[in-house]
Formats: C-alpha cells, structure tokens, sequence
C-alpha cells in the first residue's frame, strides 16, 4: 500500500515513570529482538535426550553434536528443514522474522540434534507444555513460544500495578496470552509492580493475578462485564496512520473521510507539502474504509489497490491497521 505510511506510537503507556526498567528473557528456547524471533539452543541447558513417540529419555552428557535444527507446529515438526547456525561449542542460534509466522498467539517447538534425536527441557523451564500425540499425553514436554504479545523493554503498552509490595508473585494475565496464568510475571520496582508488553493494535481485557488472587487494574476506570458477571480491565491499543494523496497539486481542498469518522465531509482536512497532500491521525486496530475528497469530489486512493464494497454498494480503500 504506497500512500499509507505507519508509524508505531506509544499510545497506552500507563503510569509512567523515571523508572528505568530492564525487561529480562524468561523463555527458554528463543527471545524476540525486534521483529525477529531467534531461536537460541546451549547444549549445557538439556541433560536428557529422547528418541522415540513414547518419550523414552537417554542421557546428553557427552552427546557428539553435529546439527541442530528447530522444530516445531509452525514447521511441521520438520527434522531437516530449520537448521541453526553454530555459533560456538555450545550453543546454535537461527533468526527468522515475525512475519514468518501465521496470526496464532503461541507455538510448540523443541530442537533436534543430529535430525534424529529430541533435546529434552527441563520441567523448570517456564514456557513448557506436555507433549501430546492423538490425544494422548507423552513422558515429555515441548517448549512453547508467544508471538502475539511478549514482554519487551522497548514495547508499547506498560501495565503497572501500585501498591502490594509484600507480594511473593504478581502475574498480568489477559485475552492478549489467552488468560495465561503464569507466562507474563511482572516485576517489582518502588511502589509496586510493573511489565512492558508489546502488542499490535487492537481491544484487550485483562486482570492481575496477585498471590493467586485475580483483580482489576485499579488505576483503570475503563472495565467491561466478563462471563462470571465479574470485571475486566479493558485497554484500546492503537497505532498512528498517515494518509498520502500524490496527486492534484492543484486543488484547492482536499478532505480525508471514512469509517473512522463516520464519512464526515469536513473535520480530516488534508495539508498539501511538496504537492502530495497528507493526514495524519491514531487509530484503533483493525479494517478501515476511506476516501478522498477533492474540491467536492469523491475519490478512491490511487494509489492503493486494496478496495471493497460497503453496505451501501459504494466501493472505498481500504486501510488495515494491526
């Protein structure tokens, strides 16, 4: 989409403060930097190895390594396919992009070494799940990775939690991991508890779970019923989009309208700078229906291919924010 420019704003950073805060990698296996997922493997973190469907486990000390590969739901369960780079005796790593994975919150994967033999992780590895074949539950675990939402120190959403100091445990739990009750643990600073998440646009319930006991978020009035006839703390993550019109030098009053705001014929007014008109707004996640108006007429974007029809049977652009 050429004239739709956007731009990651930190729209629902809650609370914040001169709290310098390090977001620390609790999850074995792999880490998010940026928009790449990299996989990390040391073979000094797995003492066991397992080679068949029953999950039978041989010892890894001293196993002779010569490839490891990931595998996973996302691939699979390929044993040939995602080999990792060496990077020295110990431990392997492989960079792909987020975009490389489908929609889905979470992902089951485990490393092979030498394509025939399952590394096995320890059951106090945080993000493990038991391993399932027809329904059946095996004698081992796969690891579990979170693409749809993560803790990152640089992301866009901070939940803070004042108060509970003589807390043991506070986890952040929510639509965004599924009510997950134990992946997002946050952590302790003056005055209370906090966790930065990144999350792409879009409306979220979630609740803290303090001690084993669930509670709104305080400091947030925005609430909506749950199915329990209780309260969830609700949060609208948005992302800031900029409309391009590279055309009409020459008009006199260009005008950006759509379901964002109703088709209003008046309030978007576009700035012309260097003869392309632009607009710039926040909006919440999702599919958006649009328009230019120029001197008093309706046009669809020129530049973007992406159309469909409404209720009406008009045809408009379409801008899709996530």
């Amino acid at each position: 989409m050429k004239t739709i420019n956007t731009y990651l704003v930190f729209i629902l950073i809650f609370f914040i403060g001169k709290h310098s805060f390090a977001q620390e990698n609790t999850m074995k296996g792999y880490k998010i930097e940026g928009d790449e997922v990299v996989f990390t493997f040391n073979k000094n973190d797995y003492k066991k190895v397992s080679h068949d469907a029953f999950g039978i486990a041989e010892d890894f000390k001293d196993f002779d390594i010569e490839n490891v590969v990931v595998s996973g739901n996302f691939n699979n369960w390929s044993k040939d396919k995602w080999y990792m780079k060496k990077i020295d005796n110990e431990n392997y790593e492989l960079r792909k992009k987020l975009t490389d994975f489908s929609d889905d919150f979470s992902w089951e994967f485990k490393f092979v070494i030498n394509n025939n033999f399952w590394a096995e992780p320890s059951k106090k590895d945080p993000n493990i799940i038991q391993a399932t074949k027809d329904g059946t539950h095996l004698n081992v675990y796969n690891l579990k990775m979170y693409t749809g939402a993560y803790p990152d120190k640089n992301g866009n959403v901070r939940f803070r939690l004042r108060g509970y100091e003589n807390a043991k445990n506070v986890v952040l739990s929510g639509t965004f991991n599924r009510w997950n009750e134990s992946i997002f643990k946050m952590y302790k600073i003056t005055n209370g508890w906090e966790i930065i998440l990144k999350l792409d646009p879009g409306n979220y319930e979630y609740k803290f779970i303090v001690d084993g006991k669930w509670m709104e978020d305080p400091s947030n009035p925005d609430k909506v019923t749950n199915e329990f006839g209780e309260y969830n703390s609700h949060i609208n993550v948005q992302r800031r989009v900029t409309f391009k019109l590279n055309a009409f030098p020459d008009a006199k009053n260009v005008i950006l309208t759509g379901s964002f705001n109703n088709w209003n014929e008046t309030k978007y007014r576009m700035t012309k700078v260097n003869n392309t008109w632009t607009f710039s707004l926040v909006m919440s996640g999702g599919k958006h229906h649009y328009k230019f108006i120029v001197d008093n007429k309706w046009i669809t974007d020129p530049d973007n291919s992406v159309r469909e029809y409404d209720d009406q049977g008009n045809i408009n652009s379409v801008c899709m924010v996530k």
